[in-house]
């Protein structure tokens, strides 16, 4: 994989997606808040509704704000299509609602967000489409769980919260030989540090409530293709559901990529410092955290697919749920919330909140233990984060 250089990352966040607005030459493209838009004549409508010609008619098919944030995001994951969802989840049920029938099977990272796992084992069961979940960083688990009417793997990689990689290029052409599609979760890392579409995968997807708006005030999602087929049929199956996207909503997340690649690095300098605190803690009896990664065939993954290892820290405490909850009531300067990807830091307890929803066993089968912890590390001084879990700490 060609990684592209931190300055192209940032000169694409902030160059990509908006023209100059052409009415008035504004730099930042205008929110066109509006459900319908105009036209000049019965057979210009008619020739827009037969797709003979293009052009705007309502917002949920389509709306020159939200073209600009899918433009610069389908640019930032080198991407040719993209399409802006209502939420994070919006998108995942899309992909699965467009591609899947039932009788279709789908493979699974088992540790994922919890409201996707929850959407996987409960909602998609009822319309007869199932799931295996595996750790897909193991590749003989993906090898054991493929069926003949599997149709997607779904991956994220880093997973959420245990942090497990996938390698993502032999997942894609494990899928294809099979005749499925990989879809990769990349909210994790951005497409500042991974760019799954380069090596193989047909479907990226992100919640761009996290680091791609980056600053915990909008919730959405946003799907990229470069299969212009697999981009028409999910873009049909989002506009039917009416998940799409509001201009507004679509105007600060684009706003929010500007700074995204400034945020990212530094929130993963903090990181790298602050897990190294917490390995050297005595009250610390686990770090999860890919550059701490050991085993030498993943360390090789994350080298050829990462550009470093991210934001996010999962650890235990050796008093468990207990000691993990008393740390969580006693940091003053990180956040006690759920979500990830802001310019400030969250810490939060993903069995008792993210991931409570899933049944105990599996979350437990999947990494996610009673007393982890998940911390996403954001934009402050490291000496504040530092001090802040040091006085925490010494409360366990």
């Amino acid at each position: 994989m060609k990684k592209n250089s931190k300055e192209n990352s940032q000169t694409l966040c902030i160059h990509s997606g908006g023209e100059p607005d052409p009415v008035y030459g504004a730099v930042m493209p205008p929110i066109y808040q509006t459900s319908t838009f105009t036209f000049k004549s019965a057979e210009q409508g008619g020739r827009r509704f037969a797709g003979k010609e293009k052009g705007y008619i309502y917002t949920r098919l389509g709306n020159p704000t939200i073209n600009a944030l899918e433009n610069a995001v389908a640019s930032l994951e080198c991407g040719k299509y993209a399409l802006a969802t209502s939420t994070g989840m919006s998108a995942v049920s899309t992909i699965f609602f467009a591609l899947c029938s039932a009788g279709d099977h789908i493979v699974a990272s088992s540790a994922l967000y919890g409201a996707t796992r929850v959407f996987l084992e409960n909602e998609l069961q009822r319309f007869g489409i199932t799931t295996t979940f595996v750790d897909t960083s193991r590749k003989k688990e993906v090898e054991k769980a493929f069926q003949k009417n599997t149709k997607i793997l779904y991956i994220e990689t880093p997973t959420n919260p245990t942090l497990r990689i996938s390698d993502i290029k032999w997942c894609a052409d494990y899928a294809h030989k099979h005749k499925a599609i990989l879809a990769v979760d990349n909210t994790f890392l951005s497409p500042i540090l991974q760019k799954p579409l380069l090596l193989g995968a047909d479907i990226v997807l992100h919640s761009v409530t996290k680091f791609l708006n980056g600053h915990s005030d909008v919730v959405g999602g946003i799907i990229v293709f470069n299969d212009e087929d697999l981009k028409e049929k999910v873009s049909k199956t989002l506009k039917h559901l009416g998940g799409t996207m509001d201009p507004h909503q679509a105007y600060l997340v684009f706003r929010g990529i500007k700074t995204l690649a400034l945020r990212v690095l530094s929130a993963q300098e903090n990181a790298r410092k602050v897990a190294k605190f917490l390995k050297n803690h005595k009250a610390v009896q686990k770090v999860i955290y890919p550059e701490f990664e050991k085993d030498p065939e993943i360390k090789k993954v994350i080298k050829k697919q990462m550009n470093g290892p991210g934001a996010l820290i999962s650890f235990e405490l050796k008093g468990g749920f207990e000691a993990g909850k008393k740390l969580l009531n006693s940091v003053k300067i990180m956040t006690l919330a759920v979500s990830l990807g802001g310019v400030e830091s969250l810490i939060q307890h993903p069995a008792s909140m993210t991931h409570s929803g899933v049944k105990r066993e599996e979350r437990i089968k999947a990494g996610i233990t009673d007393g982890l912890v998940r911390l996403s590390v954001g934009c402050e001084s490291f000496e504040d984060l530092s001090e802040d879990l040091k006085r925490a700490l010494e409360k366990v």
